[in-house]
């Protein structure tokens, strides 16, 4: 594009065609949660592992014929909830729910259309009871061998109730990116139970980012915030390498100005520059780089929403690669109110989409839209994506919409299927 701007499309195709999907690991399901399938869960067992009772009631047989309305039937025994097998007869087993069904029995009817009588003890039927009725097959929710959960599933805590009821020991998920974030700025403070001097600030992207990257299925390992010239942020990637980061986040220092070292000293390291600089507000200044090693750079721009929109938009692109998935699609959602913007830039804007009072689904644009300002963030539920080309949308037309993190859109797979 002009003044030197890359097109944000062709920055993460290249982006893209630097990662490589990293390999499977095998964990319990236990520390699966959040994680990505690698491959697809076949079920080890029958789920139920045995006929059950639907409820509480009697356990009787009949045959294909139903067991009229008041018939009455001997109690012969009673079958609890963890008794093992048991043999039917001809009479009524009381059972309760989720209790093994005694061989031989093939219908229970439920207490509550019951009678009970003594002397001798026996009940009689106020409804007829047909074959099946209120039984919980073997196998019915799952067969055994089954494909239960597909490969790049998203283990939510669902899955892993399913994981539980089968027995399933250890799932094969793919190995979390690792990740290290230096924040680079000596007006940076980290503390925050200290007051702070005249042309401090507090470290807002540190925490974010530590916060966000876990969640956008990375693993951070390591994290620091240094000063403003080349030795100190050079040593710190230096400890970041050593804790075995793949991936580096660096903001702050990427633009023009007389402290702006990091493509200095990503020269010194003898790394390949891909691009700096994209036509995208917020975040033009920022820069992705291959360290010699392999090891991915992106040195996002110290302004929060930067770092926001860099990372939403460029790094989680990238650890979806690594993670084995597909490229995500957008939601296609009605603008709630007219939107116009001046420059030829792609926008990423804080939004929120929710339901008008009519029941209909929206994007709205917050106010605040500056790269400086957090509060419309925390505001904000999703992010709308202008492009370049469009200067000016009316309400009710479409726009692209991407969650707050990839892992938390709805459509992970980039298909409906």
């Amino acid at each position: 594009m002009s003044d030197g701007l890359l097109d944000p499309e062709a920055a993460l195709r290249l982006i893209l065609a630097a990662c490589v999907a990293l390999p499977a690991e095998d964990v319990a399901p236990d520390a699966a949660l959040g994680r990505v399938l690698a491959e697809a869960v076949i079920a080890p067992e029958t789920l139920p592992p045995f006929d059950n009772s639907a409820m509480d009631g009697y356990a009787l047989a009949g045959g294909s014929a139903p067991l009229p309305a008041g018939s009455e039937w001997m109690i012969t025994g009673e079958q609890a909830a963890g008794d093992g097998i048991a043999q039917g007869g001809a009479g009524a087993i009381s059972i309760m729910t989720g209790a093994r069904v005694p061989d031989g029995l093939d219908r229970v009817i439920p207490l509550e259309q019951t009678e009970r009588l003594d002397a001798p003890p026996r009940v009689r039927l106020k409804a007829a009871v047909a074959a099946g009725d209120n039984l919980r097959r073997a196998g019915s929710d799952v067969a055994q061998g089954e494909a239960v959960l597909a490969a790049r599933t998203l283990l939510a805590t669902n899955h892993l109730m399913l994981l539980a009821a089968l027995g399933v020991a250890r799932v094969r998920v793919a190995a979390r990116p690792r990740v290290a974030v230096l924040c680079t700025g000596r007006e940076l403070v980290d503390a925050v139970n200290v007051a702070l001097t005249p042309g401090q600030i507090r470290n807002s992207n540190g925490p974010y980012l530590a916060a966000a990257l876990p969640r956008a299925g990375a693993a951070l390992v390591y994290r620091e915030t240094v000063g403003d010239t080349v030795e100190p942020f050079l040593a710190a990637l230096a400890r970041a390498r050593e804790a075995g980061a793949r991936v580096l986040l660096s903001t702050g220092a990427v633009s023009m100005g007389q402290y702006d070292f990091v493509p200095e000293a990503l020269e010194r390291l003898g790394a390949q520059v891909i691009f700096h600089k994209l036509a995208i507000r917020p975040g033009k200044p920022l820069l992705f780089a291959r360290l010699p090693d392999g090891t991915l750079f992106f040195g996002l721009p110290g302004n929060p929403m930067a770092v926001a929109v860099g990372l939403r938009f460029f790094v989680e692109p990238a650890l979806r690669a690594m993670l084995g998935l597909p490229r995500e699609m957008p939601w296609r959602v009605p603008l709630a109110a007219d939107y116009v913007k001046k420059s030829r830039l792609r926008f990423h804007l804080k939004a929120r989409v929710a339901m008008d009072p009519q029941g209909r689904l929206g994007a709205w644009v917050l106010d605040g839209q500056e790269s400086y300002r957090i509060r419309s963030l925390a505001a904000a539920n999703a992010w709308v994506v202008i492009p370049a080309e469009v200067n000016a949308l009316c309400a009710g037309d479409l726009v692209d919409v991407y969650g707050p993190g990839h892992l938390a859109s709805p459509n992970t797979s980039g298909s409906t299927a």
